[in-house]
């Protein structure tokens, strides 16, 4: 077996997660915006440092690798900076074009992205005037500025209409104009009978796919000139991975936080928690998801910023508070977030130009974070520039001192991280709290003491989590068709199976070879939407509550799983006390400072106890813990803290 190599690509830091032969080798890497191949490398040669002790080994770790996956919020921030393409909207001159905004938010959104490029055919036309019809819409659209153009129809025979007329497009304009302006049919991305659905997922899709494509593509072939042996995978928030063209953009949004709860299901099942709740601290964002009695929260219909999909999400919440997000004062009160500083410049303290405070800057002065072993040695921080811009931007404004200052500070991000988390999820006596990201430690305790949770897990990949969870993921692919009667059942399963087939040997695999799930999601028409899910076992047939008056889905998902790495038991632990060799020294109140003890988690072994106050160290991460809290090493190395009763 080769190597695996998972690499999470956010807006701040790209995190990548090897597995080698029962070795577990994770780095980071500065995301840069403007070129992500160079991240997407930097980070491969610091593993090929690891594993080879040189970075000139990068050609030989790629080629002793069996498959590299990867997922990317690119896509996701250049919808929430509405930086893509000008979308245009085709609809049959009777659609009511009302019916996709009914609210102030969908109409913001529709126009960002689509505005007044609309045009609408009509149906009732046929021969030339309906061919000179499509023409004009097509042109109208581009002409005003679209670059990319959606045809949605709401007829009851939208689905036959759209591709009869995305074929007479395709006759009457000259593929070179289509390749620059390219027609996508809805009903091509979402077999949805429902016209909003259907249209803003194909609008979504359209609008995230050029950002997805433009390095992906490119990336897949830097690999191929280093004769990798198998192409790059792209990790869908579906939990499943497939090849650059057989994942569709609108798949990979929010795909990062999905590998997170990837690894936390497995996490949570190795554990036994009935009922654990993730926060997930990135650079820009905390996103808060759970999991309930082994499955991940989901939504039926995936919304994307508030707007719902054809297709299912993982239920993951966020909220912009990260560990580079802007902490500053606004009408007299500290706010946090949600612009963030990003990678570049990054907080004060990374002395790269940034003029703006953030939490890291907080927690440097406050003295849990050392200037000399952040982010593994790698990056020095400059307590001087952290201090200039907390005291022009926050502690003057407000007329208190630093200490008061860099309080408030701390209080307002870990608040807004447990509103955040409490507003979105319900607490009980059984939950737990699972920390990560590169920020989930920093103050975990703090945290769960605001929730009034009483235990929380830092996985021992706690910094790289995402990409660790991405570990999981098969290769896979997963249809979702309508039905409507037993005829168009066994027909639509029939064609179905021969897709699978079709694109998994593009993967390179036998379908023999998979796993192979078949279900039918019922849209209740009776009872106010309800969803009912049908797990159908062979001979695969409809259930006798099949009602053709409900939306009936075909959902066809076949599956290989790639071998990846397994948990250590916990039942190998002797209780000892942690071991600590070095004192920080901590500002804990007006000129008044404490000495306490810092714990390195790689030199613990299992069934290592201490209390807080506390600092804890990877490489990757640092956190405090308070007084009043334990800190212990699991069988599988990861970090429990609890309360203290």
């Amino acid at each position: 077996m080769g190597k695996l190599i998972n690499i999470d690509n956010g807006g701040t830091l790209t995190d990548f997660c090897v597995f080698d032969d029962g070795d577990i080798y994770h780095t980071k890497a500065l995301t840069t915006p403007y070129d992500l191949s160079l991240c997407f490398f930097d980070g491969l040669k610091k593993i090929a440092l690891q594993i080879y002790g040189s970075e000139d080994n990068l050609d030989e770790l790629l080629q002793s690798t069996d498959h590299i996956r990867y997922s990317t919020t690119q896509g996701t921030n250049a919808l929430v900076e509405r930086k893509g393409p000008r979308l245009g909207l085709i609809v049959e001159n009777t659609a009511d074009i009302h019916l996709l905004t009914p609210n102030s938010h969908e109409q913001a959104l529709f126009s960002d992205l689509v505005g007044e490029r609309i045009a609408m055919v009509d149906l009732s036309l046929e021969g030339k005037d309906a061919e000179r019809n499509i023409v004009q819409a097509v042109n109208h659209i581009a002409t005003a500025g679209a670059n990319r153009i959606v045809l949605a129809l709401s007829d009851p025979n939208s689905k036959a209409l759209e591709s009869r007329l995305c074929k007479l497009i395709g006759r009457k304009f000259p593929s070179h104009l289509l390749g620059v302006v390219p027609v996508v049919s809805a009903h091509e991305l979402a077999d949805d009978n429902q016209f909003k659905r259907r249209t803003w997922t194909a609008l979504f899709n359209s609008f995230l796919h050029p950002a997805m494509e433009r390095f992906l593509y490119n990336a897949d072939q830097r690999l191929r000139d280093q004769k990798t042996n198998n192409p790059l995978l792209i990790y869908r928030n579906d939990g499943g991975s497939a090849r650059v063209a057989k994942t569709m953009a609108l798949k990979t949004y929010s795909s990062g936080p999905s590998g997170g709860m990837q690894g936390a299901k497995a996490l949570a099942k190795h554990y036994g928690y009935s009922h654990l709740v993730t926060y997930d601290v990135g650079g820009t964002t905390t996103d808060v998801s759970a999991i309930h009695n082994g499955d991940i929260d989901q939504q039926p219909y995936g919304a994307v910023e508030k707007v719902e999909t054809s297709f299912p999400f993982p239920t993951i919440h966020s909220a912009g508070v990260g560990g580079s997000s802007i902490i500053s004062v606004k009408q007299g009160k500290i706010c946090v977030g949600p612009q963030s500083v990003g990678a570049a410049p990054g907080p004060a303290c990374f002395g790269l130009g940034g003029k703006q405070a953030t939490i890291t800057d907080v927690f440097l002065l406050l003295g849990i974070l050392d200037p000399n072993t952040y982010f593994g040695g790698k990056l020095s921080l400059d307590e001087d520039k952290a201090r200039d811009v907390i005291t022009s931007t926050v502690a003057d404004p407000l007329g208190i001192t630093e200490f008061v200052a860099l309080e408030r500070m701390r209080d307002a991000w870990v608040r807004k991280i447990a509103v955040n988390i409490s507003n979105e999820v319900v607490i009980n006596d059984n939950t737990t709290l699972a920390g990560f990201g590169g920020a989930g430690a920093l103050a975990a305790t703090r945290i769960a003491r605001a929730t009034g949770v009483s235990q929380v897990i830092i996985p021992a990949t706690g910094a790289i989590f995402s990409a660790f969870g991405i570990a999981f993921s098969p290769i896979s692919q997963e249809y979702r068709v309508n039905v409507n009667s037993n005829t168009t059942f066994s027909e639509t399963l029939h064609t179905t199976q021969q897709r699978a087939e079709k694109d998994l040997f593009a993967e390179g695999i036998d379908i023999n070879e998979c796993d192979i799930e078949v279900s039918l999601s019922q849209t209740l028409a009776n009872e106010d939407g309800v969803i009912d899910n049908t797990v159908l076992s062979p001979p695969y047939q409809l259930p006798d509550n099949f009602d053709p008056k409900n939306q009936t889905t075909l959902i066809y998902k076949a599956s290989k799983s790639i071998a990846t790495t397994e948990f250590l038991s916990l039942s190998n632990t002797t209780p000892h006390a942690a071991v600590t060799t070095q004192q920080r020294t901590l500002l804990v109140a007006e000129n008044d400072k404490r000495q306490v003890p810092i714990y390195s988690l790689s030199e613990q072994d299992p069934g290592a106890f201490a209390k807080g106050p506390a600092i804890i160290e990877d490489e990757f991460f640092t956190g405090f813990v308070d007084e009043g809290w334990s800190l212990s090493i699991s069988g599988n190395n990861d970090l429990i803290l609890a309360k203290i009763i």
